[in-house]
């Protein structure tokens, strides 16, 4: 028999639950509706890691105006070139987690450095804040337009060291460079130290260098201006810019050995373009940003623009950005760590 005072009690206790129930749901509904408050009229930095002209300076510009929409901020980019891209990402990295800065990088780079465990790294991906992935895309072999080099084979057998231009040690330009030397055994330098590919595209023009290897959204536009040659796309499927290029996969006789290499790094180049905050950004806010990420890569305005352009948008969202950039940190075996790192500081 329940007694009076236990009914009471009992009732007494139900209330309570469903009262502070009530106080935490409109708790976390006062917290999500105050952040487009915060953000109105607001300047949110979208930092890139390479100097103006280039592709990723290329693909913020375009989406930024759409991102303040969506934010109902003011989005301006800011370029701040230096060690491809690895300087900004530290000072992102550190930067206040209020949601008023964020960054679009190389992922696959970004990825690559910390697994190696590069000099000057202060970043982790882990605990970055991931908003999303702009675009992926194969990378292509360039050339200049009278080079000698019209073919893998043609550079293999040059006889003489290869010259790439770069960045820095991780900026896509650098890694795809030294993975496609050391999977045809070709005799290179990597040189680093243009502010982007822009610059590093240009000094293959004007025969400073020979080669540089550029994502194809970034080649289409080189080539298309006449710029550039495109020799090889460096993945197993053609590219959408260049359908009549063949793969290397297509052009050379690569044995088991030298596919696996290249298709590690194709499938890290799958990275692509990806959108970060700071590590710390209050989960509300964090979950407003990326939602307003969201609705800026996916609004058909930006899409059309993307296409117009030929800067494709191939959004994936903040989830799933975030499990691909650590699986390439964290399922790598030992064995091919080292590997990577022997690659990685071929000189």
């Amino acid at each position: 028999m329940i007694k009076p005072w236990g009914r009471l009690a009992g009732a007494a206790i139900l209330g309570a639950l469903v009262s502070l129930a009530a106080t935490s749901q409109s708790f976390a509904q006062d917290k999500a509706s105050a952040e487009p408050a915060f953000f109105k009229g607001k300047t949110v930095r979208l930092v890139v890691g390479y100097g103006p002209g280039g592709g990723y300076d290329v693909y913020a510009r375009m989406i930024a105006p759409q991102i303040g929409k969506h934010l109902g901020a003011n989005v301006v980019v800011e370029n701040q070139p230096g060690a491809g891209g690895i300087t900004a990402l530290n000072s992102t990295s550190v930067a206040p987690p209020d949601g008023l800065h964020m960054m679009i990088v190389n992922g696959a780079g970004a990825a690559l450095a910390q697994l190696v465990g590069s000099s000057g790294v202060r970043y982790d991906l882990a605990k970055l804040g991931h908003l999303g992935t702009v675009a992926a895309s194969p990378w292509v072999w360039l050339v200049a337009p009278d080079s000698k080099i019209r073919t893998p084979q043609d550079a293999m057998e040059a006889g003489r060291e290869i010259m790439w231009s770069s960045s820095g040690p991780m900026d896509g330009l650098a890694d795809g460079a030294q993975f496609t030397c050391a999977a045809l055994e070709m005799k290179c330098r990597v040189v680093m130290g243009y502010g982007g590919s822009n610059q590093a595209a240009l000094a293959v023009t004007r025969g400073e260098m020979d080669s540089i290897y550029v994502s194809d959204t970034s080649a289409n536009n080189y080539v298309k201006s006449g710029q550039n040659r495109a020799v090889a796309v460096m993945a197993r499927k053609r590219s959408r810019f260049f359908p009549d290029v063949p793969t290397i996969f297509e052009l050379a006789k690569l044995n088991p050995d030298q596919q696996a290499l290249f298709d590690f790094h194709a499938n890290i180049e799958d990275l692509g373009r990806i959108l970060v905050v700071p590590p710390g950004v209050a989960p509300e806010r964090l979950a407003f940003l990326q939602d307003a990420v969201k609705k800026a890569l996916t609004d058909p305005a930006v899409v059309a623009e993307g296409e117009r352009t030929q800067r494709y948008i191939d959004f994936q969202d903040a989830e799933a950005t975030r499990k691909r950039s650590l699986a390439v940190v964290g399922d790598v075996t030992p064995e091919q760590k080292q590997r990577v790192i022997g690659i990685l500081n071929m000189k």
